[in-house]
């Protein structure tokens, strides 16, 4: 500050060396500007808006340009910068406080306009003494620090000029997170948090209520650009940003329609707007006069609580919004002090005329120190003596005090920090030297080195204090839109967001509280696309923002068991996905049982084909003496029919599920079985052929193949497949498999034959043994009628030759269990054909027809013909 003036006093030196006049530093000119005045050992400045539009001189560039009007009178504007006086008035009140120091304060207009707040800011610096005679520079300055600006965009103007002669300031109201950077603003401070807490706030009630598709619009400052980057920063973590637009900075009705027009084609629901109330009242008045009524609005705090559109009667469409707003106080005393000004014809204190004026719609005879100075046109003429105290104005207004609170707390941190320096004893000061401030002297670097460290508790129970980058601590209040009793629109608080809570405990909402401006009464939906259900995947768009996708149901075999999942996984070996696709369970064991059809049926065949050929066997066993049973050679019928027993039984062992001894004797007792069925076959084949020959003259072959060499055929035969067997199951035995390449969504339990090769051998030895019998049986087809069972026997083995040749290629294209029941078939199928080609023509004659079971009935046509 002393920098700034010996700037000044240098520069009327060297004026006072070149004109040789009287040896005097002057202002060269005062600006015209609105403002509040009072003396005190030591001043305080602040720069509010009491104004809300500006009207520009016309720049002819042959003049210096008139002032720059100021209109449209703002009651709530104004109470910040009454409240700031208030809390000067109370701090010289106080006895604990700075004693024996009176604050002083200048408080000027910015109209919010930029000029007009560098301006002001210019003329707080600087003072407005005529004349400087002090060439020393010392003292204290004209202003020791400032209180405001409230806009974002004025705050970096001003602060980067204040940050050239170390001089503090303290914001109300200017959010913008760029104003953190301790490097470009080193004397900033500020009573409000930084919109990138706020922008968190945003986006955790956004998160919320799970509304991923959002709109945002901002104004065209760097209170709104800045907002809007760090808000879609956040909200891209787990949402889209369906539009961006920006406010007009001056109002296009052109404009206005084009983002008018993104609203209504856009399927968003719910939009944040980071703008100043009186930069988005143009387009909530498109927004109203269109009746757009199905979207939700989140307001940020520059307009959640302002007068400028709440106090618009018909808004009433705005009903419903959320909104963060700065955290409410109570000020105890403050609309007393209110209501008591009185307009003075002081110029300094010409904002006092015009909060009157606006009051009471009137206006005082015209004076040259305020010509112009109120926007009221009106013939009535305002006395200064009217009743104020009967008057219910947003100005008197005291019942949700946040910018004006903020205020408070900004005066009264200047204070504190002020008191601290005064409080320093003298050799632990912070200066060189441990060296102390003098209050009579204090510059406003000293009051700088106090102020970051400041901490202290309002009566209305809050922490005062600033971070290390001049930010307040983070606490908002969350406020929604309802009607009041009166029709009119009110704000009620319905949560806090506290960034100094634990980690997901930062909002909280009181649901019950909330009111929504929908039919249903409850949030909107906001999404572009509904969320994927638990069995489906997203599966984005393209050219489209992630949160636009479709839901694809997942393959089969693979799961997704939360929403939005943006894959599907696989379900483990055993498992397989259900029919919703949401959880995998265990796949279905698949093999032959007894209490399925199939089971039953292939089983009582099965048992069936034993027990015929268990009745046929006690049909020969009691006629064994017959000469039909005792010509076909018994004791090989009777070994056959038991070998037909088992081959028909071993079937069995195929159903049910399948066990590690079931596996092993599933094939070796089918095995074994057969090969002695068709050992016996073969031996009776051969006997029959033998049996032919010895017929002949000089042929005495039958002795050489009597009863003892036909058991020990059938036996070696056996044994060469008991062998194969063994060896089989003593190298790689069948064992019990869970397949599960054959069918995904099932498990074939069924037995792997373990070796490929022996189980080659234990078939291709079957078929060797029948290809023989066939072969045999064919060349003694021609045998006498009565004596030729050859060609029974012939029969017989085609039957088993085609059913088991078809089985292979229906064995391999059958799926799991019917691969068993193709196999079991085989074996019936083939039993079957051998029990009623060999025996039923037997039974017939023994049964039927027992005049034919004679010696002589058999022999009768036994000789060749």
């Amino acid at each position: 500050m002393k920098l700034f003036q010996c700037a000044i006093l240098f520069q009327g030196l060297t004026l006072q060396v070149l004109t040789l006049d009287e040896p005097l530093c002057k202002l060269q000119e005062n600006f015209k500007l609105n403002g509040l005045y009072k003396k005190g050992d030591v001043i305080l400045g602040g720069i509010f808006e009491a104004h809300l539009r500006v009207t520009y001189p016309q720049l002819t560039f042959t003049s210096i340009p008139e002032k720059i009007e100021c209109g449209r009178f703002s009651l709530a504007e104004y109470q910040k910068a009454q409240t700031m006086a208030f809390a000067i008035e109370e701090i010289n009140r106080d006895p604990a406080l700075l004693p024996n120091i009176t604050l002083g304060y200048r408080l000027y207009d910015n109209c919010v306009n930029l000029p007009v707040a560098l301006r002001a800011a210019t003329a707080l610096i600087s003072g407005e003494d005529d004349s400087v005679t002090d060439y020393s520079c010392t003292g204290t300055p004209p202003v020791l620090a400032i209180v405001g600006d409230p806009g974002s965009t004025h705050s970096i103007a001003i602060s980067r000029m204040l940050g050239l002669f170390r001089i503090p300031m303290v914001s109300y109201y200017a959010t913008c997170s760029c104003l953190s950077n301790r490097m470009e603003f080193p004397t900033f401070f500020r009573t409000i948090p930084s919109d990138k807490f706020q922008v968190k706030a945003m986006a955790e009630i956004i998160k919320h209520y799970g509304w991923t598709w959002v709109g945002v619009i901002a104004s065209n400052d760097d209170y709104g650009q800045n907002a809007v980057k760090s808000f879609i920063e956040e909200i891209n973590k787990f949402g889209c940003i369906a539009f961006s637009e920006t406010l007009p900075s001056v109002n296009s009705r052109a404009r206005i329609m084009q983002i008018m027009q993104t609203i209504v084609q856009s399927t968003v629901r719910v939009i944040v707007v980071f703008s100043a109330g009186s930069y988005f009242f143009p387009l909530a008045q498109e927004v109203v006069q269109q009746n757009i009524t199905d979207r939700q609005w989140i307001a940020s705090e520059a307009w959640s609580t302002s007068a400028v559109i709440l106090g618009e009667k018909n808004f009433g469409l705005f009903l419903g919004t959320l909104g963060i707003a700065i955290r409410r106080g109570e000020i105890p005393g403050l609309e007393k002090f209110l209501l008591e000004v009185r307009p003075v014809s002081d110029p300094k204190n010409n904002l006092l005329g015009q909060l009157w004026e606006a009051i009471f719609n009137c206006k005082f005879p015209e004076k040259t120190d305020n010509h112009n100075s109120s926007s009221l046109k009106s013939s009535t003429i305002c006395t200064g003596t009217e009743d104020i105290e009967k008057t219910k104005t947003e100005y008197s207004d005291v019942s949700e005090l946040r910018a004006s609170y903020n205020v408070y707390k900004a005066v009264y941190a200047l204070a504190h920090s002020l008191h601290n320096l005064m409080s320093c004893e003298p050799g632990k000061g912070p200066f060189q030297n441990n060296s102390c401030a003098d209050i009579t002297t204090v510059q406003p670097w000293q009051l700088l080195r106090y102020l970051a460290k400041v901490n202290f508790t309002t009566h209305y129970g809050d922490r005062v204090s600033f971070d290390e980058n001049g930010d307040a601590l983070a606490i908002y209040d969350v406020i929604n839109w309802q009607r009041a009793d009166d029709g009119s629109v009110k704000t009620v608080t319905i949560g806090v967001f506290d960034e100094s809570a634990p980690a997901g405990q930062e909002l909280t909402l009181n649901e019950d509280k909330i009111f929504w401006n929908f039919e249903s009464q409850h949030p909107p939906r906001s999404v572009c696309s509904e969320s994927c259900q638990p069995g489906t995947r997203k599966a984005t768009r393209k050219g489209e923002p992630l949160c636009c996708f479709d839901c694809v149901p997942c393959a089969e075999g693979e799961i997704s068991n939360h929403t939005d999942s943006i894959e599907c996984f696989k379900c483990p070996a055993d498992y397989w996905s259900n029919r919703r696709g949401d959880q995998c369970v265990p796949k279905e064991i698949e093999f032959l049982t007894y209490k399925e059809p199939l089971g039953i049926s292939l089983t009582t065949i099965s048992v069936l084909g034993g027990c015929i050929s268990a009745s046929v066997l006690v049909v020969f066993i009691y006629y064994r003496n017959t000469p039909i049973v005792r010509a076909n050679n018994s004791e090989l019928s009777f070994l056959l029919l038991v070998s037909l027993i088992l081959c028909f039984l071993c079937s069995l062992l195929f159903i049910g599920q399948p066990l590690h001894l079931t596996c092993m004797l599933r094939h070796v007792v089918f095995g074994i079985s057969f090969v002695l069925c068709i050992s016996c076959i073969l031996v009776k084949t051969i006997v029959v052929i033998m049996a032919f020959r010895a017929t002949l003259p000089d042929n005495n072959v039958m002795k050489w193949f009597g009863a003892a060499q036909q058991r020990g055929t059938v036996f070696v035969f056996t044994v060469i497949q008991a062998l194969i067997c063994i060896v089989w199951l003593s190298t790689a035995s069948p064992v019990p498999f869970k397949n599960t390449q054959y069918q995904n969504s099932k498990i074939i339990f069924e037995c792997n034959v373990g070796s490929i090769t022996g189980f080659s051998f234990l078939l291709g030895y079957i078929g060797l043994l029948a290809s023989v019998c066939f072969l045999l049986a064919f060349l003694a087809r021609n045998l006498p009628d009565n004596f030729n069972e050859a060609k029974f026997i012939t029969f017989s083995m085609l039957i088993f030759c085609a059913v088991w040749i078809a089985f292979i290629p229906a064995y391999v294209s059958s799926p799991g269990k019917y691969s068993d029941a193709v196999e079991i078939f085989a074996i019936l199928a083939s039993s079957f054909g051998l029990l009623l080609s060999i025996f039923a023509p037997k039974c017939y004659i023994i049964l039927l027809h027992p005049e034919k079971n004679t010696k002589k009935a058999l022999m009768g046509r036994a000789t060749p013909k």
